[in-house]
Order: C-alpha cells, then sequence, then structure tokens
C-alpha cells in the first residue's frame, strides 16, 4: 500500500476535520502494523463528524488464531457473518491509497513489484476499532479485499474493494446496519451496502492500470518510504 498525499490533501479530498501535516508525509512503501491515515465518521453530541486520524494497519487475532501474521485485510464475502460483523455494521472507514496499490509475481526472494494504479486518490474500504496493544488503546484497521477485477487480475487474485464518490456517505455513516430485536432488517441493511459496494468497485476496476516498479520496494522496512522514484515505471525483464 502507498498514500503519495499530504495531509492537507487527504483533508481536502476527503471533506475532513482534523489531521496535522506534521502527523503524515507522503509515503510510497507501507507495511503492515505502520500507522497511516483512514477517514472515518463518529457520533459527537447527536453531530456526525468527519475525521481524519491515524490508525494501526493491523487487527486483534481471535483466539483461534494465536500464530501467523498480523491480521490486515478482511474478504467482502465474510463481512455479513461472523468474526467481521460487529465492525462491518458499526464501524467502517475509508483508507486512502494514492495512486494505487502494489503486488507481486516471482518466485520467493526475487519477487518483482508491480503497481496497480487509478486517477487521483482511491478511497479503499475498510473496518476500524480500538484494541489493545502492549498496554496502550489504539485505533487499527483492516482493508477489505474482494477477487480481482482490475489490472491485478493476472498477478494476484485478490484486490482491495474500492469506493465510488457518491458511496462514500453511506460507508462512513456511523449509524449501526444492525435493527435491534429485528434480525431480518439488519441482514438486509448489510446485503444492500455489500450490493452497493460490489457495484463501485466493479465500475472502479475497469479504469486500473498496471506497470512494473522497481524491487527496492521488496523490502519495506529497510528501503526509503519516502523516496517518490520508487513508483518509477521500469522495463520488463528480460
Amino acid at each position: 500500500m502507498l498514500i503519495a498525499s499530504k495531509t492537507n490533501e487527504l483533508i481536502t479530498e476527503f471533506v475532513v476535520s482534523g489531521g496535522k501535516p506534521e502527523d503524515w508525509r507522503p509515503t510510497y512503501s507501507i507495511a503492515p502494523t505502520t500507522n497511516v491515515p483512514i477517514i472515518r465518521e463518529r457520533l459527537a453530541d447527536d453531530d456526525v463528524q468527519r475525521e481524519l486520524t491515524l490508525a494501526r494497519w493491523d487487527w486483534p487475532k481471535p483466539a483461534s488464531r494465536s500464530g501467523g501474521g498480523p491480521i490486515i485485510n478482511a474478504r467482502i464475502e465474510k463481512l455479513p457473518t461472523g468474526f467481521w460483523v460487529g465492525a462491518f455494521s458499526n464501524s467502517r472507514c475509508i483508507v486512502p491509497m494514492a495512486p494505487g496499490y502494489f503486488e507481486w509475481t516471482g518466485p520467493k526472494g526475487s519477487k518483482q513489484p508491480h503497481l496497480i494504479a487509478g486517477d487521483g486518490i482511491l478511497a479503499a474500504a475498510g473496518l476500524t476499532w480500538t484494541t489493545d496493544i502492549a498496554g496502550d488503546r489504539q485505533r487499527v484497521f483492516v482493508v477489505i479485499t474482494r477477487e480481482a477485477r482490475d489490472a491485478s487480475g493476472e498477478i494476484h487474485d485478490r484486490m482491495p474493494v474500492l469506493c465510488y464518490d457518491d458511496l462514500r456517505d453511506d460507508w462512513l455513516n456511523p449509524t449501526s446496519l444492525t435493527i435491534q430485536n429485528d434480525s431480518a432488517a439488519s441482514k438486509r441493511n448489510r446485503l444492500e451496502l455489500l450490493d452497493e459496494l460490489d457495484a463501485s468497485s466493479s465500475a472502479i476496476a475497469e479504469t486500473m492500470r498496471t506497470h512494473l516498479i522497481d524491487p527496492r520496494m521488496n523490502n519495506a522496512r529497510t528501503v526509503d518510504r519516502h523516496d517518490p522514484t520508487l513508483l518509477e515505471p521500469i522495463d520488463q525483464p528480460s
């Protein structure tokens, strides 16, 4: 993932409050567990406030999953029930991606990174929550994924779920999708929003494009994450 936008650009794009320029600078390689900007809405004194805030790309693991790496994605097909239903019903967010995201091909040790990009700042659908990490209360998030229907389809079988501008208000709405004592209405609310999300993401996917980028991107923890040359196209390896 990358966010090659300044804080004030994100505030303008998503019409949010909050966010300080010193909190964020354009970053071209973002590793899991990094704090990055997300957009969320919350109710404050009966008013809806949309804000830009930093959150950790991570999610607390269920008791049944003690090992492995951090949880960073949620499959769209698993949102209406089970583990994700609470966050999906009550705490959705947008994860800005500018101009897109990465996927890799090739064997371990010599993987080739690809940039899959769109036009301007993309709005990836996400879920957010607060949790205790090492004794501190922190906001976390995951990116929602679906089967690939974009230029990445030949590279990876999954892609982020993306929101058109006209879906952002519905997606960020902090009003719960769960209707107390009415499971049928709750289910209907969830499925209707997922249908909107599916249509939006499919349409955006058709506009995406891809190109090869510098293999330096393979190590997000040692590369200069603020170097814009990381995104420059390179020739197809012979």
